[in-house]
């Protein structure tokens, strides 16, 4: 696919699932707009400034008229909440795990007073920054996600799991145990045991590879919500997608490369 397609094909998704949002009379661009936009970043990853300049020279003639590179990314900030749209429910069994994200190199540990990241070790590397944790139903799309520093463990995430308990018997490895006792919905699993568990690590590898989303470059609290939250919107829309032009995989089927920018 040529990548005006992509971007017709993800408009169209998402303006199916937002037609019922309104459009502020004083707004260049329709939220499904925004809301592509948004996912396009997600998808394309890296910076914002270096995004806004790509999309402008190229394909700015696919949106009705696109504001200041500033004021869109407060556009995608202040709206958010419309990511929220393109969760799924909770299946029967569903999967958790933690995806480390660097936001600034050690050596600049401090230099800020309002740094965001917090200390810690990924793959027995030292590194600032926080742990996205996302709960994934069968088929591997995105349920439910939340954000902690870096310096906290997995089991600072069994309250969310917890919150579950009546929808959901979820899977999770050994990395969420507490002396104090897990959510009675929360299963842990040792390695190689439930091979259930292995979408989790398909899904982080793909964001990985495809929108590089080991590193990203927001500095404030309520923007780096905003990536996290498009990247997850960005997933569940890309699988849904992916059936659509491919209607005789698997359901369990996951790729995302084919969208990659």
């Amino acid at each position: 696919m040529t990548t005006e397609l992509i971007i017709i094909a993800i408009f169209c998704y998402v303006d199916t699932v937002m037609q019922n949002r309104p459009k502020h009379p004083q707004a260049k661009l329709y939220p499904s707009e925004l809301v592509t936009i948004g996912i396009l970043f997600a998808l394309k990853g890296g910076h914002f400034r270096a995004f806004c300049r790509w999309l402008e020279r190229d394909y700015a003639n696919l949106f009705g008229g696109l504001p200041d590179r500033t004021r869109l990314l407060r556009a995608l900030e202040v709206h958010e909440v419309w990511t929220h749209d393109f969760m799924v429910d909770p299946s029967l069994f569903t999967v958790i795990d933690s995806y480390p994200i660097e936001l600034i190199f050690p050596i600049r540990e401090g230099r800020s007073p309002d740094q965001v990241g917090k200390k810690g070790k990924d793959k027995g590397r030292w590194t600032i920054g926080g742990r996205w944790w996302v709960m994934l139903d069968t088929y591997g799309r995105i349920v439910k996600w939340a954000w902690h520093p870096l310096n906290q463990p997995d089991k600072a995430f069994n309250p969310l799991t917890a919150s579950f308990e009546e929808q959901t018997i979820t899977l999770a490895d050994l990395g969420f145990r507490d002396k104090d006792g897990i959510p009675a919905n929360l299963k842990l699993c040792e390695k190689g045991k439930w091979n259930d568990r292995m979408v989790v690590e398909s899904v982080f590898s793909m964001l990985t590879v495809v929108c590089d989303l080991k590193k990203i470059y927001h500095r404030v609290s309520a923007y780096i919500f905003m990536r996290l939250g498009l990247v997850a919107a960005m997933f569940n829309v890309l699988h849904a997608v992916f059936h659509e032009l491919h209607p005789d995989a698997s359901p369990f089927k996951l790729s995302i490369a084919e969208f990659s920018l």
